[in-house]
């Protein structure tokens, strides 16, 4: 009963690493652990005969130096790849698949191996050599480790489709910025040359009037262009919030004279919040802001910030055209388009939920909810 528990102790602590490289280092050292050997090592074989990841526990930083780079798939380790089942040796030299190791590698004996194996992909194999003891390795250890690895292998898909939801969302945020840059800035820009040109045809003809009237729309735009640049820099920018409420009502100020369209905002002081449940509230009312204020043709939006016992409300509406969410997602991939992936993300990340009410010609409700702490 004491060594399941120690398993499942390992179990928790790999399923709550969010990094593939941190994963891996905890799968090897709870391994080591767990077997009460003196060495550990986990390998994560690559395409090309060599090791991706190849992590290792129980030598100082100056050992791993002075061995060297990392393994190529040979000997006992590229037999344990290729047999994918477990393999417990008395004394590792002994065994005619052992082709040495480096001068400055550690003397090992007793060895076990056991592969990490998502059904019948390897994704890893952990490597253990020297009981502490003195003893062999038992097949109480190598089923035992055999448990642990099979969880371990959860734990670090999770930890690789984590990372890469990641990837894909920075991907997309990337795409958004690059489109904000284009739709709002380079337009502004591009009416200021324009402008400009103009109001130098005007000047070489003496028309000093229409000239000024040029100059003073070149004005205007480069105004307008700088508040939204200002925005969306404002969105690479983790948020200093002074407050949720007061910054919430400053964005929309903002926003609403970059784009003309008025934004009604009813916002109470707002307490109790974790930090990174108030800043992705903030971030999901800039992203439904944006989204109603460029795309929706919506003549005002409605911002709302209220607390109940239990949650914090979020809500930003508009009047403008509308849309279906169920069309958007299918067009769009899983989560829709027009930042809504994002905003979801965001509110999963903060322990909350977003709804999105919409249709086509009857505006669009963002519903932003997430848990709070504390007395209202």
């Amino acid at each position: 009963m004491a060594e399941l528990n120690r398993v499942s102790q390992a179990v928790l602590a790999v399923s709550r690493q969010l990094s593939t490289r941190d994963a891996l280092r905890v799968i090897v050292s709870s391994a080591r652990t767990l077997a009460g050997a003196r060495y550990a090592a986990l390998g994560v074989p690559d395409d090309h005969g060599s090791f991706g990841e190849f992590v290792v526990s129980g030598l100082t930083a100056a050992q791993q130096h002075a061995i060297g780079p990392l393994p190529r798939q040979h000997g006992m380790l590229a037999a344990l790849l290729k047999a994918s089942e477990p393999v417990r040796l008395a004394d590792i030299r002994e065994d005619p698949r052992f082709e040495g190791w480096p001068s400055a590698h550690p003397e090992m004996s007793g060895f076990l191996g056991v592969p990490v194996k998502n059904g019948k992909e390897v994704l890893g194999i952990i490597f253990i050599a020297n009981k502490v003891s003195g003893s062999s390795f038992t097949q109480r250890d190598t089923e035992l480790i055999s448990l642990f690895a099979g969880h371990a292998a959860i734990a670090l898909v999770n930890a690789r489709l984590y990372e890469r939801s990641r990837e894909l969302s920075v991907m997309e945020e990337r795409g958004r910025l690059a489109r904000e840059l284009h739709d709002a800035v380079s337009q502004r820009l591009f009416s200021i040359r324009a402008h400009a040109r103009a109001a130098s045809v005007l000047l070489s003809q003496d028309e000093a009037p229409r000239a000024a009237s040029e100059i003073a729309a070149i004005a205007e735009l480069g105004a307008q262009a700088h508040a939204e640049l200002r925005a969306v820099i404002d969105g690479l920018a983790p948020p200093e919030l002074d407050g949720l409420a007061s910054s919430v009502r400053r964005y929309a100020e903002m926003a609403s004279r970059a784009h003309g369209i008025p934004v009604r905002v009813s916002a109470e002081v707002v307490t109790g919040l974790d930090p990174v449940a108030e800043a992705s509230a903030f971030r999901v009312a800039q992203e439904a802001l944006h989204n109603a204020l460029r795309h929706s043709g919506a003549g005002e939006v409605k911002v709302s910030l209220t607390r109940t016992p239990r949650r914090l409300v979020l809500v930003v509406a508009d009047d403008g055209k509308g849309f279906d969410p169920e069309l958007v997602a299918a067009a769009s991939g899983v989560g829709g388009g027009l930042g809504l992936a994002s905003m979801r993300e965001r509110a999963a990340f903060a322990g909350g939920r977003l709804r999105v009410r919409s249709a086509p010609g009857s505006g669009t409700e963002i519903r932003l909810t997430v848990p709070a702490r504390g007395p209202a």
